[in-house]
């Protein structure tokens, strides 16, 4: 027993989850501080919520080209977990930013609200660390929980208990899918770990053709793709964003979706590298399925929170293309991509938070009829986001776009990169819509109430700097998701 315990200790390693314990240390203090508070105040706990990211956030960057292994080698902090962290803090940080004056807007200023965060924040690292089924897992669940709490957060307003609710429901459903995937790969198997795994069914080439072996990849596909929100398991993702607490719907749509895709690939690309052939073709199709079905519904949305939630499932299928491509440069894409569609897509959430009335009113095309003349800095900032999200050099959207599409490209899968095109051009209507209503349309609304509060314009600032930055000097970020690849 004494050797089993010292064997145990040896294989701990701390440093390789320290990022995600350092996070969850905050969470925990901030539940405590949280106690003290007078009701009502929740500025404190903001700041040391970005305290917090700003400490992990340097311990995240120590591990730039220095592994670590523990647990059994059941979690790995390497460049390509470095590299996601670093996309998890900086879609964490503009969130908590953003959330301050909305929550008291709102009428919700809970202090629990940014330990949640950190929380769903640590969850997405054990994600992007995981070489063990069981890690991945573990982190996918802190993380929904979370999430799924956050999503219902304004208890009071019916369509935000309706996402919490839907979301859990539906969420616990794929949860099933991916869990019963899994239990059939370790029965073929025999082993949870990727590595492990890959190496098994590369040596009995039998297995690749067993139903169960097919079936557990099947299953776990549509665990991941659920929380992608690839089609046909997006349905959820309007509702939910749409009722969900604006700056929530902005973090969901960038730090959990860059988790689900981060493991995605490394279960792909560890376990089942020897059915490459197969889950490629799986994915072309759902990819065109996806992009399409996200940008022709998004058309026909006049809600503007409603046509962001579609326009986020057309790119995942934009995304998904780097993962059909299956090589250095489109899974380096993937990498980019998420990264850079943190900055613009939380970018706009950012402008409809100020835009937005109490009860998340006024965020419908309408509603913001004028407003680039009424506020001109903000109609500015979106007009960028905008213009990233239809990806227009020199932004951030045309370099990561570029990067996926070059990737399909080089693997032959010509057909796959002119629908994206072509899907990409579809989006440029809806996106161009809402720069008609901001400029060329009469103002309805004096926008009296718009302010600007430190906090959202210290994330709007940010989200132009980074939407601009990766579009006119991507090389060096693209030169970093090459290295952080396997």
């Amino acid at each position: 027993m004494e050797n089993l315990v010292q064997i145990a200790l040896q294989n701990v390693n701390l440093a390789a989850i320290m990022p995600s314990l350092v996070l969850v240390c905050f969470g925990m203090g901030l539940l405590l501080i949280n106690v003290f508070l007078p009701r009502g105040t929740t500025r404190p706990a903001a700041w040391v919520s970005l305290v917090g990211i700003a400490v992990t956030a340097g311990v995240v960057l120590q591990g730039w080209g220095n592994p670590q292994y523990g647990f059994s080698d059941a979690v790995a902090l390497d460049n390509f977990a470095t590299f996601f962290n670093v996309t998890f803090l900086v879609a964490a940080a503009m969130t908590i930013l953003m959330s301050d004056d909305y929550l008291h807007r709102e009428g919700y200023p809970v202090g629990e609200y940014y330990p949640l965060i950190l929380f769903a924040t640590a969850g997405a690292m054990w994600m992007a660390s995981g070489t063990d089924m069981m890690t991945i897992f573990l982190g996918l669940e802190v993380m929904s929980v979370s999430l799924y709490v956050l999503a219902g957060f304004f208890r009071g307003q019916v369509a935000s208990n309706e996402a919490g609710l839907k979301y859990f429901l539906l969420g616990a459903f794929s949860t099933g899918f991916l869990l019963y995937g899994i239990a059939l790969i370790y029965g073929v198997t025999g082993s949870t770990r990727l590595t492990e795994i890959g190496v098994y069914l590369n040596s009995h080439s039998s297995l690749l053709t067993n139903p169960m072996t097919l079936a557990g990849l099947a299953l776990l596909s549509i665990g991941f793709l659920f929380k992608i929100g690839a089609a046909p398991f997006h349905m959820w993702a309007p509702d939910v964003y749409q009722g969900s607490p604006t700056p929530i719907t902005a973090f969901m749509s960038a730090g959990p979706k860059a988790a689900a895709f981060a493991a995605f690939l490394r279960i792909l690309e560890y376990c089942f590298f020897s059915l490459k052939p197969e889950w490629t073709m799986m994915l072309w199709v759902l990819a065109v399925l996806t992009m399409t079905i996200g940008n022709f519904i998004a058309i026909s949305q006049t809600n503007i929170k409603r046509m962001l939630a579609y326009s986020s499932i057309s790119h995942a299928g934009y995304v998904m293309v780097g993962l059909v491509a299956a090589n250095e440069i489109g899974y380096s894409g993937v990498l980019f991509y998420m990264l850079a569609y943190t900055f613009m897509n939380l970018g706009a959430f950012a402008v409809l938070v100020l835009a937005g009335k109490k009860g998340e009113e006024n965020l419908t095309l309408d509603g913001f009829a004028g407003f680039g003349y009424k506020r001109p800095f903000l109609g500015v900032a979106m007009t960028i986001f905008l213009f990233s999200l239809m990806s227009m050099p020199p932004t951030a959207g045309f370099a990561g776009k570029f990067y996926l599409f070059a990737g399909a490209i080089k693997s032959g899968y010509i057909w796959l990169a002119v629908i994206a095109m072509l899907n990409s051009a579809v989006s440029f209507y809806y996106y161009l819509r809402v720069m008609v209503y901001m400029y060329f349309r009469e103002p309805t609304e004096d926008y009296a109430w718009v302010g600007m509060p430190v906090g959202v314009l210290a994330t709007i600032i940010f989200a132009i700097i980074g939407s601009l930055y990766l579009g006119i000097l991507p090389n060096e970020v693209m030169a970093m998701a090459k290295m952080a690849i396997f």
